[in-house]
């Protein structure tokens, strides 16, 4: 084919209580057009109010068919200061606050909630979620461990509710083309990815052990972690580095950029997992860097703390670059760049647009909840695409080379890796 070179970047809700779950693949829903009356409006109760909770609030507060009901956080000053924002973005909206979000899921006039809490409260604030009979916006990873998503899927299957994982470049329209052109076969058959994202993750020292504020509940705050005395660092905007509560950079930034890979190949057959890395100095124990390498049965993937030596790679903190046997495409976020016999160009025009363009990535929740249909980054899809990510970090704990069975999805002959598939949370904080 001779490809043209481009240039171009760029009611309250009604429960329906017996409607099928539909189905949990793909489904880009249309936007609502105008004004929801208030009786139409979706109610919607945040969850975890740190950074990326507060872009909650922002995101669902911009659209007119949602109501924020109430805001809940462990730390009353973070509570406090989302509140603030909150009042200057709609002066005259009375919401409720909660530290203890069981109370938001005991109410009856809520529809459905955004969590933002650390990774390894996700699963359990979800499930009971769907026990209660609401949807969930749920902000990546999708969960602590392996068996979490296992455990959400199944509740949610059960109880026929809505999930959304909040990753939110799924909507773009750069991965959303880089999809068409790969599914196209216009690189050929894509043998190998590499993916990276720069950055480690950081020295912590080792601070002392501090009074815990009064303005915040640790003992909640780490729920179903193991118990440890309060230390700042261990909290708030660093707990990413501790892996009682995540999995570092790696963990932060896998579902974002594999997104795409999952989107337009379905890897499928993963057979070996091979992690290597370094822990940090000082408190923190999450990898310093990760390297990883994939094998899956017609697929090999390799992940990177630094870029490869590809073409278009350096330039790029975070990556894909897919190398087919007829070209090559490299993209981020937000560019892409597909190289066929020796030409580079930034788009096919010959390629047409298939996947229907997402309404944004908030909105496609809001309509699927309305229409009782599975939005586009689902919890089937959002487990699959999470699994590659829980097992390089076990990996990384056993400093080996692990051998996985994808139908039985158990690793083969290791009893200490499959033990690290689940964790037992602490008695008092093991809620489902």
């Amino acid at each position: 084919m001779d490809y043209k070179h481009t240039d171009k970047n760029t009611e309250r809700r009604s429960f329906i209580k017996t409607a099928a779950l539909g189905a949990l693949g793909f489904t880009i829903l249309p936007s609502l057009i105008g004004k929801a009356a208030p009786s139409d409006r979706l109610r919607i109760a945040h969850i975890g109010l740190g950074s990326m909770g507060n872009s909650h609030m922002r995101w669902f507060a911009d659209l007119p068919q949602v109501e924020i009901a109430a805001l809940c956080d462990v730390d009353q000053l973070h509570l406090g200061e989302t509140r603030k924002r909150l009042e200057k973005i709609q002066p005259n909206l009375k919401v409720d606050v909660y530290e203890d979000f069981r109370q938001i899921l005991e109410r009856k006039d809520i529809d459905a909630i955004t969590i933002a809490t650390p990774d390894h409260w996700h699963a359990q604030i979800a499930t009971l979620a769907f026990q209660a009979g609401k949807d969930v916006y749920g902000e990546k990873p999708l969960s602590y461990n392996f068996s979490e998503g296992n455990m959400m899927l199944k509740n949610l299957s059960k109880h026929g509710r809505i999930f959304q994982m909040g990753n939110q470049i799924h909507a773009s329209e750069n991965f959303h083309r880089v999809v068409e052109i790969i599914k196209s076969g216009a690189i050929g058959k894509v043998s190998t990815v590499r993916l990276w994202k720069t950055g480690q993750s950081p020295e912590l020292g080792n601070p002392a052990v501090q009074a815990i504020p009064k303005t915040l509940n640790w003992d909640m705050w780490l729920g179903p972690a193991p118990y440890t005395d309060y230390i700042p660092a261990k909290c708030h905007g660093t707990f990413r580095y501790f892996l009682d509560y995540s999995g570092g950079v790696f963990a932060d930034f896998w579902c974002h950029i594999a997104d795409v890979v999952y989107s337009s190949i379905q890897p499928a057959g993963l057979k070996k997992v091979s992690a290597r890395g370094e822990k940090p100095g000082g408190i923190g124990d999450a990898p310093k860097w990760l390297d990883v390498d994939y094998e899956f049965e017609n697929l090999k993937v390799f992940w990177t703390t630094v870029p490869p030596n590809v073409p278009g790679a350096a330039k790029r903190g975070i990556g894909a670059y897919f190398e087919g046997d007829k070209g090559t495409l490299v993209c981020d976020y937000d560019s892409r760049e597909i190289t066929i016999n020796g030409q580079t160009m930034t788009d096919i025009a010959e390629i047409p647009q298939t996947n229907p363009r997402s309404p944004g990535h908030q909105q496609n929740f809001v309509d699927a909840v309305k229409s009782r249909t599975q939005p586009e980054s689902n919890l089937a899809y959002a487990r699959e695409l999470t699994l590659p990510m829980h097992l390089a970090l076990i990996s990384y704990r056993l400093e080996r080379e692990l051998n996985w069975n994808p139908e039985k999805e158990k690793f083969i002959g290791d009893k200490e890796a499959n033990k690290l598939l689940s964790r037992k949370p602490r008695k008092k904080w093991d809620l489902v």
